[in-house]
């Protein structure tokens, strides 16, 4: 439980440059301390990695229409947060 503590401690203190991060750190996603990926992961245990999946898919889908390249980086963010959790369980 430490490492998920420290975590929240970092996060509970963001610098300016992570506030304006809207890939790797968006703010409507870091309420109370801890970021909205880490209850997600909480919460779905081993599936993060689907979930993960999934949004790699979304992102992918619709970075032509919708958000261009901000949407290509947030499909990388979520495919390399789904080798690290893969890497974990394995």
């Amino acid at each position: 439980m430490s490492k998920i503590n420290d975590v929240m401690q970092l996060r509970a203190d963001p610098t300016p440059a992570e506030w304006n991060d809207v890939v790797n750190k968006p703010p409507h996603y870091n309420q109370g301390g801890m970021e909205a990926i880490d209850y997600i992961k909480q919460q779905l245990g081993e599936g993060i990695v689907d979930y993960c999946e999934g949004n790699v898919l979304k992102y992918l889908h619709r970075w032509r229409y919708k958000n261009g390249l901000q949407d290509l980086q947030k499909a990388q963010w979520y495919l390399n947060k789904m080798v690290k959790e893969q890497e974990e369980l394995e």
